[in-house]
């Protein structure tokens, strides 16, 4: 086991699946100690149970990051438990596409409400024990959405939008007292979503393939790849890496297309 992390102790949202556990998995390996604010008890409980039995501490407590009253209660909950929270992981996010006319009221609460809102739920209830140890690290999965559009995939890209304009607002903020707040922007990532996209076509083998070479490394990424990533940002390896997103894509992003 490394110790990139070791005694820490980290939040991490909707990790009880995809990119969420991957990164779960690979705090533990690296020493953190972990809550799995998941909204479905099944996943996040069995997340948690299975990385008790690496020897880490984990514990599940059932979150809803809409409701900030349940992220309030989420982070009292871990306080009690570890005695401090050191590094939020908000990787809980949906959804939402639609072309944008045709998107109803309902469907723009719902993506706002997870993707944005629910960031700023759960960094503000994390962030006075922060500034008063002085010290606290705030990782955000956003999105290659973030700064590219795709159409119909409306309203999420201006939710992304908004995340990357938070984590800077909040990284500048509160940098002169230890806290840094940094995001990660993935490209297409080879999640259990994604395989289920790909099945419901004819050739699912042939929409896998088609998607592949649609990237620089004739591949997509790996949950793994942006967990590790997530690491370095919440390690004392980055230190002065600060309100600023790293992109995780292959290289799609820069290509130019005619």
């Amino acid at each position: 086991m490394a110790d990139r992390l070791k005694n820490k102790i980290a939040i991490i949202t909707g990790a009880g699946q995809g990119i969420g556990e991957a990164i779960a998995r690979a705090f533990a390996q690296e020493g953190a100690d972990l809550i799995i604010a998941e909204q479905n008890e099944i996943t996040g409980k069995a997340v948690a149970d299975s990385i008790a039995q690496t020897g880490r501490r984990a514990h599940f407590i059932k979150t809803n990051v809409a409701d900030a009253k349940n992220c309030d209660l989420t982070v009292r909950q871990a306080i009690e438990i570890f005695g401090r929270v050191d590094i939020l992981v908000n990787n809980a996010g949906i959804n939402v596409f639609h072309e944008p006319l045709e998107m109803t009221q309902e469907e723009w609460r719902r993506c706002f409400s997870v993707d944005l809102e629910g960031v700023w739920h759960c960094t503000k209830a994390v962030l006075p024990g922060m500034r008063e140890r002085k010290s606290g690290t705030v990782v955000n999965i956003a999105s290659v959405h973030s700064f590219a559009i795709i159409p119909n995939t409306f309203p999420y890209p201006v939710a992304k939008h908004g995340l990357l304009g938070l984590t800077r607002a909040l990284g500048i903020q509160y940098a002169s007292e230890g806290i840094r707040v940094n995001a990660i922007s993935p490209g297409y990532i080879e999640t259990q979503i994604a395989v289920d996209y790909w099945n419901t076509f004819a050739d699912p083998d042939a929409e896998r393939r088609r998607t592949y070479d649609m990237h620089p490394p004739k591949r997509i990424g790996k949950p793994e790849e942006v967990a590790m990533t997530a690491v370095f940002l919440a390690s004392d390896e980055a230190p002065f890496i600060n309100a600023t997103a790293i992109v995780i894509d292959g290289g799609k992003s820069v290509m130019y297309h005619d």
